[in-house]
């Protein structure tokens, strides 16, 4: 049985189609990365030497699983191979730009600064400036340079622009970027933008390194092709040579990144960058049930700009997509909890994604679950490499290789506390200014042989201190340097002298940190190499596909999948954020991210809303409608789940009124109808009941207990305790906002929550 045997007929054509220009145009779950790798994999069995083959994608992790899938095909063939480089674009870029340095007049061994790096840079710019109150957030600012880097802007070209335009907080950034730019360069520090744009730089500007990168690679894959930006486009470009074999995989649906660049116009015009371009369509979709996949190509449907695909599911049809509309943001993360809790007493291994537009959204489902003692992740928390602790040792090390890198030296000058307080930081800086000289030669400075003063010993410690690391540097492997360095700063004794469970386990991350140096040493990674992999990493690397339950923004659910997906927050200003209402373009965003987080979901799939939220803290109306995918949704497919204000049928009411919502009266019957318990079978929308789920009636106590009800004035709680028969049996319920209530069941119109 050979490779391609293993292949659809799709992702055959994809795998085998390998001279020239090639657009594999992929939905979303029918197995781009399968099709890429076995593409990469049936070029070397054809002869290709890996080193001719470049594959570049967005994240390390994505990176990391097509290499081992590549490396497993052609061992499961027998096959005797050199590895094809693949990475990330940034990755790719800074590898290219260690060997192409001496071109730019950079040293070899540059820096790379992280997003907590160059947040650090702007703050030193604004000091250097003495300026306040930019009028403009930090990561406001970094977002303007990093705007004009990628339209090739120059602070001096910022200013004009913001000149003419009478933009004071331009101007401002502008200054800011200036500064921003001086304090890398004495750094010998890129940032990410820089990488990209240094390594286009070489290729355009120095003709025969871009002749021999061509030469090198003669077969470039690019995965996820739809979220490349004007820079990664041009990278691209200056790296395909003539026999244009270029293979990308992508799929205009999903394209999400717009607001940091990313261009949708890049894969909808790939057959006019590479006219005579093959084009092969993925579409058995192995993820999502036909339903979920219908349901999702209802909405995207309506955007003008796609090439347009026809997913059909390997699944079975599947059951309909549950609808949900409760009053408050509350109601909607306690129906979401609670559905939640009787999906995992059906099968406790599911995995499950609370999905919401804005990180803000999160509090209330978070809260629900707390209450309910359910565990949960949150993706977009602190990666390992991110850790203080991990970014302190890291700074050392930097500041080892290259003392003039002023990020990493305030970041350690005084960590551990050695007695170097803001005063004497205060004067270092005075003279770095007055002299246009980094921080470390202003030591040097204030360290004259005729100074003196205690005030001046901690600084001669400190100095000697890195002086030390620097000497052990080059006679060091890299594990066993970072040793020295925890140990001779005394950063290791300070967290262990503390002896509290909290500073152990940032002791333990740094031992870890030694052994990850210790098998980077064993792969023949250098210091530099390491410090490369640390600024690179990005949250979606550090996804946990082992939680069960994982709540997220709909960004961050890209390329990950869910047996359920709850779909919060569908409302008009929410979702479809509100910035997208008078914007085509933004609008059509906002719809491919829906389609991104419906089609996350393998088995089910809920919408919810909520009628009232707090806003700025008053709760009011949120004075907008339904979102308008809910209407996009084909109705056959969507049900409106019980318990749901809105009544069955409802599901696609939108009207184009910004005014349109429930009139209070209209409310208060909705709200009295979902409380009450006398409404009969036909009054109330139905759903599929789990048989873990509660029902009135003899029970005995047990099964009741810890069991959530749901009160007209209380709203829900949980049964602690159950005294009695019927019909005059008791029940002490505790409500979270409301404490514990006792009620006698017939008289306390308790309906299952």
């Amino acid at each position: 049985m050979t490779l391609l045997d293993e292949l659809n007929f799709g992702q055959n054509q994809a795998a085998t189609t390998l001279e020239g220009p090639v657009l594999i145009l992929a939905g979303a779950g029918t197995g781009k990365t399968r099709a890429i790798t076995y593409r990469i994999a049936h070029l070397i069995e054809q002869g290709v030497h890996g080193a001719q083959i470049l594959a570049v994608t967005f994240t390390n992790k994505a990176a990391t699983q097509m290499k081992e899938r590549v490396r497993d095909l052609l061992v499961r063939q027998g096959k005797t191979f050199d590895d094809p480089w693949i990475g990330t674009f940034h990755a790719f870029s800074a590898w290219l730009l260690r060997r192409e340095a001496k071109r730019l007049g950079l040293p070899r061994d540059f820096k790379i600064y992280d997003a907590d790096d160059q947040i650090a840079t702007v703050k030193l710019a604004l000091e250097h400036l003495n300026i306040k109150d930019p009028g403009e957030k930090i990561r406001g600012l970094l977002e303007r340079i990093s705007y004009a880097k990628n339209h090739a802007q120059s602070p001096a070209q910022t200013a004009t622009e913001a000149v003419k335009h009478n933009d004071a907080l331009g101007l401002t950034a502008s200054k800011v970027y200036a500064e921003y730019e001086k304090i890398l360069h004495k750094a010998a520090a890129l940032d990410f933008d820089d990488l990209l744009l240094r390594a286009v730089q070489v290729l355009r500007e120095f003709p025969e390194a871009r002749t021999a990168w061509q030469t090198r690679f003669r077969y470039i894959h690019v995965d996820e092709y739809q979220d490349t930006n004007r820079v990664q486009y041009d990278l691209l470009r200056l790296l395909v040579n003539e026999s244009r074999n270029l293979c990308v995989v992508g799929d205009e649906d999903q394209s999400i990144y717009r607001w940091r660049g990313a261009d949708i116009g890049n894969i909808l015009r790939f057959d006019e960058d590479y006219p005579g371009a093959r084009v092969v369509r993925l579409e058995e979709n192995y993820r999502s049930t036909q339903k979920i996949l219908d349901a999702a190509a209802g909405v995207v449907s309506n955007n003008r700009r796609r090439l347009g695909k026809n997913l059909k599911a390997t699944r079975s049809s599947g059951s309909n997509l549950a609808f949900f509309e409760g009053r408050d943001s509350k109601a909607e993360a306690e129906y979401t909890a609670d559905r939640i809790r009787i999906l995992h007493g059906d099968d406790p291994a599911l995995h499950i994604a609370i999905l919401y537009r804005t990180n803000a959204q999160s509090r209330s489902f978070e809260e629900a679950l707390r209450a309910r003692g359910m565990r949960y992740r949150m993706l977009g928390g602190f990666s390992f490499y991110q850790r203080a602790e991990v970014k302190d040792a890291l700074a050392y090390a930097r500041l080892a290789t290259f003392p003039d890198d002023d990020i990493a030296l305030l970041r350690v000058i005084n960590t551990p506390p050695r007695g170097i307080g803001k005063t004497s930081i205060d004067a270092l800086s005075a003279i770095a200014r007055e002299h246009d000289i980094s921080l470390w030669a202003a030591i040097e400075k204030m360290l004259d042989p005729a100074a003196s003063g205690r005030s001046l010993a901690p600084l001669r410690d400190f100095r000697t201190l890195i002086e030390t690391l620097q000497q052990e540097l080059s006679a060091s492997s890299p594990a066993a340097f970072l040793q020295s360095v925890l140990t001779r700063s005394g950063y290791l004794d300070m967290l262990l002298q503390r002896d509290n469970s909290e500073d152990t386990a940032r002791a333990d991350n740094l031992r870890e940190l030694v052994n990850a140096m210790a098998e980077g040493d064993e792969r023949g990674e250098t210091l530099t190499d390491f410090l490369d992999h640390a600024a690179l990493v990005s949250d979606a690397d550090n996804f946990d596909e082992d939680a069960l339950i994982t709540l997220m923004t709909l960004h961050s659910a890209k390329g990950l999948e869910f047996d359920h997906v709850f779909l919060t927050g569908m409302e008009e200003g929410i979702f479809p954020h509100s910035r997208s209402q008078n914007d085509n373009e933004e609008l059509e965003e906002e719809r491919r991210l829906c389609y991104v987080g419906m089609t996350r979901a393998k088995q089910t799939l809920t919408l919810t809303r909520a009628v009232y939220r707090r806003m700025y803290g008053s709760e009011r109306l949120t004075g907008s409608m339904p979102s308008r995918f809910l209407q996009e949704i084909p109705p056959e497919l969507i049900d409106t789940a019980a318990g749901s204000l809105a009544e069955a049928g409802e599901t696609r009411r939108y009207e184009p009124d910004p005014e349109y919502s429930y009139s209070e009266e209209e409310f208060s019957r909705r709200v009295k109808r979902i409380a009450s318990p006398s409404r009969t079978a036909s009054e109330a929308p139905s759903r599929p009941r789990s048989s873990a789920s509660p029902r009135l009636g003899k029970q005995g106590a047990n099964p009741l207990i810890g069991q959530r009800v749901r009160h007209a004035m209380y709203g829900a709680g949980t049964i602690v305790a159950v005294e009695g028969d019927e019909p005059e049996r008791k029940f002490t319920v505790r409500f979270s906002d409301h404490g514990t209530k006792k009620l006698v069941e017939q008289y306390a119109n308790l309906s299952w929550a």
